[in-house]
């Protein structure tokens, strides 16, 4: 079995076709947020993946493996719930607010322009409704927001952003809290009316 401890984000740096040459693997969001698996590639080479702890890998991303070659990963299409907004009873603002909400309970998301993609989840779906969102079932790539403390810092769509300027020696001073005075109790016991009667 071949191993592959390497990963280039999006390919960066490398020659388009080296890219259209590379093998494939086509991975669900469930494996790609492991650091550590076995997958098969398109040349149907079994290779194993060990990166540091905490990797997760992207759809576009280049593993390299210990004899040079490259391997190219796909998201592969997997179950997941699109939500929409109502344009009959809400606004675009509904899909912050499920953001929001989605975020209060630690819920991995994509966040597009239009809508927002979880895994599925009855109960979830039935909140979102309940919220004037329109919930559908869909087969698609899942690729959910990184961590905004993460160590590969920004990354939104498979790019790094230089902002050309440090945001550490003008302005306020953050706020840090020392550890006794955080609550580990988020009080996540939210009530929800069901009653609002839309069927999307």
């Amino acid at each position: 079995m071949l191993t592959a401890n390497k990963l280039m984000p999006q390919g960066r740096g490398l020659a388009p076709v080296l890219l259209k040459r590379a093998a494939t693997i086509e991975l669900d969001w469930d494996v790609r947020q492991k650091s550590r698996f076995d997958a098969t590639d398109s040349q149907g080479r079994q290779i194993g993946i060990f990166l540091p702890r905490g990797t997760a890998v992207r759809g576009g991303d280049v593993l390299v493996a210990e004899d040079g070659s490259l391997v190219r990963v796909i998201a592969a299409p997997q179950p997941v719930l699109r939500i929409t907004h109502c344009t009959a009873h809400g606004t675009p603002f509904d899909l912050t607010r499920a953001a929001y909400h989605l975020g209060n309970r630690h819920v991995p998301i994509e966040l597009k322009p239009d809508h927002l993609k979880i895994e599925p989840d009855h109960v979830l779906a039935d909140m979102l409704r309940s919220m004037h969102l329109i919930v559908v079932a869909v087969e698609e790539a899942f690729e959910p927001e990184g961590g905004a403390y993460g160590s590969q810092g920004h990354s939104h769509g498979g790019h790094s952003h230089d902002h050309g300027h440090d945001h550490g020696k003008s302005g306020p001073k953050p706020l840090v809290l020392a550890p006794e005075l955080l609550d580990d109790d988020h009080g996540h016991d939210h009530s929800h009316d069901h009653s609002h009667g839309h069927s999307h």
